[in-house]
């Protein structure tokens, strides 16, 4: 009588390696067999995780830096009453301008533009380093699949109404942030006690689940907009919003004007640029774009395909690298080369000042 023994299948490569991080000091840590996962899907789901939320990094700078941050009229220069000779504002009928605070506005003094931009790149070290220490501890400590980052509802509402836009609010940036300190102090508080805990019971279920789609549909909302997104929503002076999609040269800045007793029509501040089409709706090459990664992404997850996300990501991210197309991230102006020549750096160490 013979007896047939089944011999088992050589495991690959990827099944080695979850085996033997699933057996390991780190594995056992985060309980990866317990919770019925493995190395490659929490890799995987990581790098989906941080690709979907490294725009915070841009954006959440890009908002806080409007409000003027630590820039003032300070930071802005003399400039000759005849733009052209501003290098060397010598000869008649020429002089001097004094700064005063109508520099942080259209047009913006090019020493207020530079400080922002300064300012930016503080404000994108600060969000790397304080996500960083949120997520390494929400892993470590709490030992929970969780990324943490600055929320994008509290910084609009922080820079847009309470300390404005180039600081034209009520508030001062200083103030606003002592205030936000002592908010986060008080929260770590009643966190640390179990009050957020009773609170956050008290709040009814329906408020909860609302809340959430509500912040939701905010975060959408900035994605569709022009400055911070693809560009499909853009402003209508009967509906507020409208479709927009519409390219760079076909975009309208905005002011806000004030009209005194006299009937002298005077600008108060820039509110926006480039948030109206005045045509060629729909035919911003940049909005398409997004609607291939969307299409992308969309048909990956019909398929169950794995990290389908990341596909329509990296191909969305890979086509806006070149130079010198309609759908660039690096135009051919002084910001786009500036963003190119500090993309070029590969690894930078920035000092925040």
């Amino acid at each position: 009588m013979e007896i047939e023994s089944a011999v088992a299948p050589p495991s690959s490569p990827l099944t080695r390696l979850n085996t033997f991080v699933a057996t390991s000091r780190v594995g056992k840590h985060f309980k990866l067999t317990k919770r019925n996962t493995t190395f490659t899907t929490e890799l995987r789901a990581g790098t989906t995780t941080f690709l979907t939320m490294a725009y915070i990094l841009a954006v959440n700078a890009t908002i806080l830096s409007d409000s003027g941050a630590t820039c003032s009229v300070h930071d802005c220069i003399p400039l000759c009453s005849n733009p052209t000779f501003n290098s060397n504002c010598t000869g008649p009928n020429l002089h001097l301008i004094i700064p005063t605070t109508s520099c942080k506005f259209h047009p913006v003094n090019p020493d207020y533009t530079a400080c922002i931009q300064r300012v930016r790149k503080d404000l994108i070290v600060a969000t790397v380093v304080s996500s960083l220490i949120g997520c390494v501890i929400m892993g470590t400590f709490a030992n929970l699949p969780l990324a943490l980052a600055p929320a994008m509802g509290s910084n609009a509402y922080f820079a847009y109404t309470v300390v404005g836009f180039h600081g034209s609010g009520k508030v001062s940036y200083e103030s606003a942030l002592a205030a936000v300190f002592v908010e986060g102090v008080l929260f770590l508080l009643i966190s640390a006690i179990g009050l957020r805990a009773k609170l956050a019971k008290i709040v009814p279920k329906p408020v909860r689940i609302s809340s959430s789609a509500g912040i939701g549909l905010f975060l959408a909302f900035i994605g569709l907009q022009n400055n911070e997104g693809i560009g499909l929503i853009g402003y209508s002076s009967s509906t507020l919003v409208t479709l927009a999609a519409c390219p760079e040269s076909s975009r309208a800045k905005l002011a806000q004007v004030i009209t005194l007793p006299n009937g002298t029509v005077s600008v108060l501040s820039n509110v926006s640029s480039g948030v109206m089409c005045v045509g060629n709706r729909m035919e911003s090459p940049t909005f398409w774009l997004g609607v291939v990664g969307f299409v992308i992404i969309s048909y990956c997850l019909v398929k169950n395909v794995k990290g389908s996300i990341i596909y329509g990501i990296v191909f969305v991210t890979a086509v806006s690298l070149f130079r010198n197309t309609q759908v660039t991230a690096f135009p051919n102006t002084p910001e786009g080369d500036s963003s190119y020549n500090y993309f070029k750096t590969i690894v930078d160490v920035h000092k925040i000042r």
